[in-house]
């Protein structure tokens, strides 16, 4: 009998990677503010995705080298390439770092919405037992240094994300036109475009281009095995696509409400829905965060290890050196309740500058005949892509005018 899980790869570590706290919370925002109306605005960021992905995949695969070292060989040597290799290190090194006590916190949420506080005293400090236990199931999972580990582990929480958010979904009896109707038809209510553009912003990401070229070349070596990896890539990313599209279902529930974050979506829908709500949206959250909690250390770790020509392996002193270090940085953030905000509106200056950067590379890379080959984009793949970029100049304009509080 054949094993259906057999050509499962990265795509369950990439939909897990965008499906984190931060697109938990948006979606949540979205559903209640504008109920079913912006589910097309997920439609758009699965599309853009799916393309995305699949063009980073490709020159992974294709080359068997990471995105960031591809850049490093494929780029003229000079201050394109320092500003280039700069800027990825600068917002994914730096960001996912500042990111990751969000990651973390984001876990302990879904765990309190489900159980306690976590919370014990230690003389004069308060610190959350939940982030220290996400923390070191992160660290034990990224020490194994086993692509398959991680696939597995992966896989697994992907599902019960899935499950968790999609019974959610099923148990506030949504309308099926109207859901139906707001998934396909583009619709600008007044106050949505700032939402509009979170909701394609946070499925859209770039440390996770970085990462699927990175392990898609763990998974598979021969160029043959493109059709599989492209499949890899379509049905994760619409998997998680769906997913993002099931909170906002759910969060629709309760329209026009006062909520204003997961955790009291999960308080508000009990009253609603039954304790079975409370108790999926704290498993899918929880699922969320450390998903994301191990994503962000692992993609950085793979462009620190590109761009700086730092060993080679899930194994190396220097790969470890990194993620052990953001990790740890994650875990402090999130036990201690500190936000350090200055990083983090650094890390949302230098990812709203990368974001069209690195789309525009990725055209540049996916066109040239003596990296790809026959496996170059088609005419309609870079219709699509140009187009994508675009929208990716949009977002990032959007993320660097909001640190600066101009829009």
């Amino acid at each position: 009998m054949r094993n259906p899980l057999k050509n499962i790869g990265p795509g369950a570590l990439v939909a897990a990677a965008f499906i984190g706290p931060g697109t938990v919370t948006v979606c949540t925002l979205a559903g209640i503010q504008f109920g079913f109306t912006l589910l097309w605005a997920m439609t758009l960021s699965i599309i853009a995705t799916v393309v995305l992905q699949e063009t980073s995949a490709r020159i992974g695969l294709v080359t068997q080298k990471g995105l960031s070292q591809v850049l490093r060989e494929q780029l003229p040597d000079g201050i394109l390439r320092k500003f280039v290799l700069g800027l990825v290190l600068a917002a994914i090194v730096i960001g996912n770092a500042a990111y990751e006590g969000g990651n973390i916190s984001g876990g302990v949420l879904g765990l309190q919405a489900i159980g306690n506080s976590g919370v014990f005293e230690v003389g004069s400090l308060s610190i959350n037992g939940y982030s220290v236990l996400i923390g070191a199931i992160a660290f034990i999972l990224l020490y194994i240094g086993n692509y398959k580990v991680l696939e597995k582990v992966f896989l697994v929480l992907v599902i019960l994300m899935s499950v968790s958010f999609v019974i959610t979904a099923i148990l506030t009896k949504p309308d099926l036109f109207a859901l139906l109707k707001g998934s396909l038809i583009p619709a600008f209510p007044d106050g949505s475009i700032l939402m509009i553009v979170a909701l394609v912003g946070t499925t859209v990401v770039p440390y996770n281009l970085f990462l699927h070229a990175s392990l898609v070349n763990q998974k598979w070596k021969n160029q043959t095995d493109l059709a599989v990896a492209r499949r890899d890539t379509i049905v994760a990313v619409v998997l998680g696509g769906l997913v993002s599209m099931c909170v906002i279902v759910a969060a629709s529930a309760l329209n026009g409400s006062a909520v204003t974050g997961a955790t009291g979506f999960a308080q508000s829908l009990e009253p609603l829905y039954g304790s079975a709500a409370r108790y999926c949206i704290g498993l899918g959250l929880f699922a969320a965060g450390i998903t994301s909690a191990i994503t962000a250390p692992l993609a950085a770790a793979y462009v620190a290890q590109g761009c700086l020509k730092l060993g080679d392996g899930l194994k190396s002193t220097y790969f470890r050196m990194t993620w052990m270090i953001i990790l740890i940085l994650g875990v402090g953030l999130a036990a201690f309740g500190i936000k350090p905000v200055e990083i983090i509106q650094f890390a949302q200056v230098a990812n709203g500058i990368l974001l069209p950067v690195i789309a525009g590379i990725l055209i540049w890379l996916a066109n040239r005949s003596e990296l790809l080959g026959t496996y170059r984009n088609s005419k309609l793949k870079n219709t699509i892509s140009i187009l994508i970029l675009v929208v990716t100049v949009i977002l990032g304009g959007r993320a660097i005018l909001n640190v600066f509080g101009l829009i």
